[in-house]
């Protein structure tokens, strides 16, 4: 598990390329067969992928955590972005389709990711928070998560917000976590663009041509930099940067927060005009 820590608004400002995309760029997160996992200081959460392809893979307790298991001290939220596939948590299998959710709570001890057909692999995002009580086991389907539709074609931000784990969905103790789908024609996400220094978040952009690229905006709205994210990339957002920018065309992410407030709707945003 590679380990990340903090960076303040000042030592971003000095960054070049090389320097953002080593502290905030998570690649290689679906690859054959393994799990990739980042620890990062920013609220101590864990990104991860899974990628099962010809066997079952498990749910490692790393070394860094000093816990009995993965899961003793925190909770996890699972979004599959492949084909199907299976979690296993305690001896309890849970099936995924395509853009469901799985949370798993405080004090599972036991969990494996596989796939349904190893010519359709599932593609398991994973981001877990510390958590100090337990909440259920719980699965949430795609149809289940009573999406939003949000933007309009004139601002190319035509969008459709999937709510999975949040204060009116799947319980947690500071997990919260769905997908934004972008429509054919629009680019833009997360506009308008905010920040909320009550949370950090972490997005993972999925369902992105080979050949395009995400232009993910970050920093202070009057300090902003950008790094080019690729398909299956996942980026962390410090709780005092801006998250927001367009692709190439259009594409799907899933945006995890954790965090002091668990309120979705707690953001500070900042007018495109006043952005630098």
């Amino acid at each position: 598990m590679e380990i990340r820590f903090q960076n303040s608004p000042k030592e971003v400002k000095g960054m070049c390329t090389e320097e953002l995309r080593s502290n905030f760029l998570v690649q290689q997160l679906m690859v054959d067969d393994q799990i990739k996992l980042v620890y990062s200081h920013y609220d101590r959460v864990i990104v991860g992928g899974v990628k099962p392809v010809t066997q079952k893979v498990d749910l490692p307790n790393e070394a860094e955590l000093r816990a009995d298991y993965f899961l003793h001290r925190r909770e996890l939220g699972i979004i599959n972005t492949g084909g199907a596939g299976i979690v296993e948590a305690d001896g309890v299998s849970y099936e995924l389709n395509k853009l469901d959710c799985l949370y798993l709570g405080k004090g599972t001890q036991s969990v494996s990711f596989s796939s349904k057909s190893k010519d359709d692999a599932a593609h398991f995002f994973l981001l877990s928070t510390t958590a100090h009580h337990t909440y259920p086991n719980a699965r949430m389907t795609k149809e289940e998560a009573s999406p939003v539709h949000l933007g309009e074609t004139a601002t190319a931000n035509l969008r459709t917000i999937y709510k999975y784990i949040h204060a009116d969905g799947i319980q947690s103790c500071q997990l919260v976590m769905g997908v934004t789908a972008l429509k054919d024609g629009s680019v833009w996400n997360s506009v308008p663009p905010h920040t909320h220094t009550r949370r950090m978040e972490v997005y993972f952009y999925f369902d992105l041509p080979e050949q395009h690229r995400i232009f993910h905006l970050m920093g202070e709205p009057q300090e902003t930099r950008h790094v080019v994210i690729a398909n299956n990339e996942a980026v962390i957002s410090p709780p005092w940067s801006v998250h927001c920018g367009p692709g190439s065309t259009n594409y799907t992410f899933i945006w995890a927060m954790a965090g002091e407030n668990y309120t979705f709707t707690d953001m500070d945003p900042v007018a495109i005009g006043e952005m630098k």
